[in-house]
């Protein structure tokens, strides 16, 4: 057995970033971006106005006030996205909305509310200085600036500059599609009739939910039976796909024909078996060059095995730079011991408590209950050499979710509601 370190950073030796695909601006959300966008023009174009109200020479309304307010003829409506037919001259203004260009002569905009509309004059009631509730040419974005760089996260504000820049189409990082399939004479489909002596595999699901989480793309190749045949043919199947995962066959039973059938089919391992609890019976190598898992098949196992190993590889492949779920320091609320040798990953509650972080264990923690994931939004987790961690001590949590914070009942304002 290799160590958890050990065995991430000999995969992620072996995880190449993909190539660019074209995509429409609203289906890059949340991805990486493969390409520098400049801008083509400023940003705004022209100076504009910011407010409703009158666009005047600020010489002419200086002395206003609202005991003496100063009268302009006004000579013009200027809507957004129209442009000015005249100029402003010495004692005239032209009415403004907000977006429209400031016209030739004018150098300042009275918001509409110190103003007064009479007849076919205003009165401002407000002395304004030059360049007042105005956006300068330029004033967001110069023509050539940068605006995205390689490498950045698509979110709504970027979706929204790339559409201000016209850019309607962009090149981003693929998405990997993952083969995923289990393996055991005891499983069945959902939708199938479901015997006593039977095992529905959700692992097909939860580790296309997971696949999906991450943004990649899963490809359900659906269940192999305890036969060398079955096996290497989803395995031939998954060739066709970026990643290969199986669940399954992968330990020390008699039927676990995984590792027998990968051989036969140009495998190439890199390990076999990691010092972790639970995921401990996991391989990794390649087939043709395509990344290939062989996960546990418990169901916590699996999730477990793929959070720690499958979801970095596949953020990579996808061009982020972040590919770690976050962890924190958080007081532990009860007592645990264990065994020395192996890296615990225990499912966990994480909670808020005024100031801190605090967190208890979901309960048992065998791999085959997947409830105890169900009630997690965290895996604590315990280092290979510990044996006991006390009440009160400081423990590591990698956050699966963020459901916790929630659970406080903290509104945007900061305020607590009930």
């Amino acid at each position: 057995m290799i160590s958890v370190d050990e065995a991430l950073n000999r995969i992620l030796a072996r995880i190449q970033v993909l190539g660019l695909e074209k995509v429409d601006i609203m289906s890059s959300l949340g991805r990486v971006i493969g390409e520098d966008i400049l801008a083509p023009r400023d940003i705004p174009p022209l100076d504009n106005s910011a407010m409703d109200g009158y666009a005047v020479r600020s010489t002419d309304i200086k002395e206003a006030s609202r005991e003496s307010p100063v009268s302009l003829k006004v000579i013009e409506d200027l809507p957004a996205g129209t442009l000015p037919k005249g100029s402003v001259g010495k004692g005239q203004a032209i009415r403004i909305m907000t977006g429209a260009p400031i016209p030739p002569g004018a150098d300042t905009v009275v918001m509409v509310e110190d103003t007064e509309k009479a007849g076919e004059k205003v009165r401002v009631f407000q002395a304004v200085p030059a360049e007042e509730n105005t956006r300068r040419t330029g004033e967001d974005v110069k023509k050539g600036d940068r605006v995205i760089s390689k490498g950045s996260i698509i979110r709504a504000a970027e979706v929204g500059m790339l559409a201000t820049v016209g850019r309607a189409f962009v090149y981003m990082y693929q998405k990997p599609v993952v083969a995923i399939f289990c393996t055991g004479d005891e499983l069945v489909d959902v939708d199938e009739g479901v015997e006593d002596h039977k095992i529905v595999s959700s692992n097909s699901y939860t580790l296309s939910a997971q696949v999906m989480e991450c943004g990649a793309l899963p490809l359900q190749l659906g269940i192999a039976k305890d036969v060398s045949a079955e096996i290497e043919e989803k395995f031939r199947q998954g060739l066709r796909a970026d990643v290969i995962v199986s669940s399954a066959g992968v330990s020390v039973g008699d039927y676990d024909m995984v590792k027998d059938v990968l051989g036969g089919i140009g495998f190439e391992m890199d390990f076999w078996g990691v010092a972790m609890r639970p995921g401990q019976p996991l391989a990794f190598g390649t087939i043709g060059g395509n990344p290939t898992f062989g996960l546990p098949g418990n169901p916590v196992s699996s999730m477990v095995s793929f959070e720690q190993f499958v979801r970095p590889s596949l953020l990579k492949m996808m061009g982020h730079k972040n590919l770690f779920r976050p962890v924190v320091e958080a007081i532990l609320k009860e007592e645990i011991r264990k065994k020395p040798g192996r890296r615990h990953f225990m499912r966990a509650k994480l909670s808020l408590e005024e100031d801190r972080y605090v967190v208890t264990t979901t309960g048992p923690q065998g791999s085959g209950i997947l409830n105890s994931m169900v009630e997690a939004n965290g895996l604590l987790i315990i280092p290979e050499e510990k044996t006991e961690i006390k009440l009160g001590e400081k423990v590591r949590v990698q956050i699966l979710d963020r459901s916790f914070e929630s659970a406080g009942l903290w509104n945007y304002q900061g305020v607590k509601m009930t």
